[in-house]
């Protein structure tokens, strides 16, 4: 049994994270982002064989001296702590910079300090930008397209420079788009399901021809295990997609489909991205996680798509969870 730190714990994959860790039986300790609520955000509602078996650690990831705090006697950190949202980094990159790249300093700093075993930090295939070429690779240039994926390469660097010049055994998982239960509707694929659920039939969404490598959340949840675990990883950069790409706009038809319901689409100009910003295409290239650390996912392919979709319209179809959300509001 290990001890493991999961930051951002409380948020869509790091809770689906945690619970998983926990039951396989490890010690986990989970890093939420201190409130005055004493909210711990989706674990709040995690499943009953899984509540009441894990630490909680309130704190902040932009404190260095929390972040050590939380990871005293920890043998593996997954690091998934991050401010996310795209629109939401154009007006704010400050605390982009703030999260992403200082909070990932904080934690190698740490992991340095204490001797911890490895770090799983998590980047993100935005990182990438528009493809250069297809199935992207671990070798494919970064492109800052925006402040958030400016700030998420900031962050990789940081952690692969204390890998280089002190030896930190850190791992970096890139996961492509990932979705299902919990994500927030920032995206677009719950962005679809909670306005068809909420009983709309002209849906407002931003570009539709831009592609995706969508993965559900189960696979990336195995990924993030499976690169920890391998020793091969370590100092390596290792993509988590599915091999399948498909574009905004028949993601939404699928939605639609597998929901039952004829829909229109309208573009909502708020919600399109500047030019130059939009990630034209991704398409991952999951070779290298197969051989290092053995992973392929469940979900790949247009058949896996649609069982993950429908996992997830299933959750987002139970009115205690869509009334968690504001289906009439742009999500930034």
């Amino acid at each position: 049994m290990n001890k493991i730190l999961v930051t951002g714990a409380d948020g869509f994959i790091g809770s689906h994270l945690t619970e998983e860790l926990v039951r396989m039986g490890h010690d986990v300790r989970a890093f939420v982002l201190y409130n005055s609520f004493n909210s711990w955000g989706w674990l709040d509602h995690c499943g009953k064989d899984v509540k009441g078996k894990f630490e909680v650690f309130a704190g902040d990831i932009r404190d260095p001296h929390g972040v050590k705090e939380a990871m005293k006697g920890c043998d593996i950190v997954m690091h998934l702590a991050a401010l996310i949202a795209i629109p939401y980094s154009y007006h704010s990159p400050d605390t982009y910079v703030d999260t992403n790249v200082k909070g990932t300093l904080n934690v190698v700093q740490a992991a340095r300090e204490l001797g911890v075993g490895k770090v799983v930090h998590t980047s993100t295939s935005e990182v990438y930008g528009t493809a250069r070429y297809v199935p992207i690779d671990e070798n494919h240039p970064l492109q800052g397209q925006s402040p958030y994926s400016a700030t998420k390469i900031g962050a990789d660097q940081i952690a692969m420079s204390f890998y280089n010049a002190f030896g930190t055994p850190v791992s970096i998982i890139r996961p492509f788009n990932t979705y299902g239960p919990r994500q927030s509707a920032r995206a677009v694929i719950p962005t679809v399901i909670t306005q068809i659920a909420s009983g709309k039939r002209k849906l407002k969404l931003g570009a539709l021809h831009p592609t995706r490598d969508f993965n559900y959340v189960a696979d990336t949840v195995r990924g993030f295990i499976a690169v920890a675990e391998s020793e091969k990883t370590i100092g390596e950069v290792v993509n988590v997609g599915s091999n399948f790409e498909v574009s905004i706009g028949d993601t939404a038809a699928l939605i639609a489909m597998v929901m039952g319901k004829d829909v229109e689409i309208e573009t909502d100009g708020i919600r399109l991205r500047p030019e130059k910003s939009e990630v034209e295409r991704l398409w991952a290239d999951n070779a290298k996680a197969k051989a290092l650390a053995g992973w392929e996912p469940r979900y790949g392919g247009k058949e896996g798509f649609e069982r993950g979709l429908a996992e997830t319209v299933s959750w987002f179809s139970e009115p205690d969870n869509l009334n968690r959300y504001k289906a009439d509001i742009y999500n930034l």
